[in-house]
């Protein structure tokens, strides 16, 4: 049975920074996933944040603005995003995403971990 656990969300201040993590297990060769990172709102759509795909190629949506890095470490079944220079507007819940690169369907999410910025 396929994973995520997503850890890290708590409250920060405005400006402050956070680190997220999100654990894959039962996921099997974990490297020949994409990975990522979303986010939702109260009353808003689910929305991309960052993206790393099997090769490391990566993706950040346009808000980002360079706050944020995604990374991957193989060898732990991990993926971070380390968040800088944190707004308001950036509170929200965080999820984790695997899709698998090769074959179809192959696609979870994990419970997210909520981030909230406020002084």
């Amino acid at each position: 049975q396929v994973q995520l656990v997503e850890s890290g969300g708590g409250l920060v201040q405005p400006g402050g920074s956070l680190r997220l993590s999100c654990a894959a297990s039962g996921i099997g060769s974990f490297s020949i996933y994409a990975m990522a990172w979303y986010r939702q709102a109260p009353e808003k759509q689910r929305e991309l944040v960052a993206r790393i795909s099997s090769g490391g190629s990566i993706q950040y949506a346009g808000f980002v603005q360079g706050r944020f890095t995604i990374s991957r470490d193989n060898a732990k079944n991990t993926v971070y995003l380390q968040m800088n220079s944190l707004k308001p507007e950036d509170a929200a819940v965080y999820y984790c995403n695997a899709v698998h690169q090769f074959v179809s369907g192959m696609n979870y999410w994990g419970k997210g971990t909520l981030v909230t910025v406020s002084s």
